[in-house]
């Protein structure tokens, strides 16, 4: 798995993972969701784009690094997921957890009106 993570403003902050997120790669994705929270990011996209496959794994590092934003009075949401992750988010009825966007420029700006000044 491959990762690009892009601080776009001081409490914004979008993900790229490609390839599979699972037991392999999941905790890299966590981590960096980790990072952006330490480092005082409040609203982080996951751009799913360029993810073929997500299994359990990549889902409990969506579940964590939401959790641990949502301690932070922060959230994260998802934009660009294909099927089979639409899928899996919809059965595990995580769809109803994670705001899921077409792009990230729609997830930015359905939450400017949730984000701190």
């Amino acid at each position: 798995m491959q990762i690009k993570s892009e601080l776009i403003s001081p409490l914004q902050a979008i993900i790229h993972p490609a390839g599979r997120m699972d037991v392999e790669s999941s905790p890299v994705v966590r981590q960096a969701i980790l990072d952006f929270v330490d480092s005082g990011v409040k609203y982080v996209v996951i751009d799913l784009l360029n993810v073929e496959f997500m299994d359990s794994s990549g889902l409990s590092a969506l579940v964590s690094g939401m959790k641990a934003l949502r301690r932070s009075g922060g959230l994260l949401t998802v934009c660009q997921a294909n099927a089979q992750i639409r899928t899996a988010l919809r059965l595990t009825m995580l769809d109803r957890v994670f705001p899921i966007y077409e792009t990230a420029q729609a997830a930015f700006e359905a939450a400017e009106k949730d984000l701190p000044a």
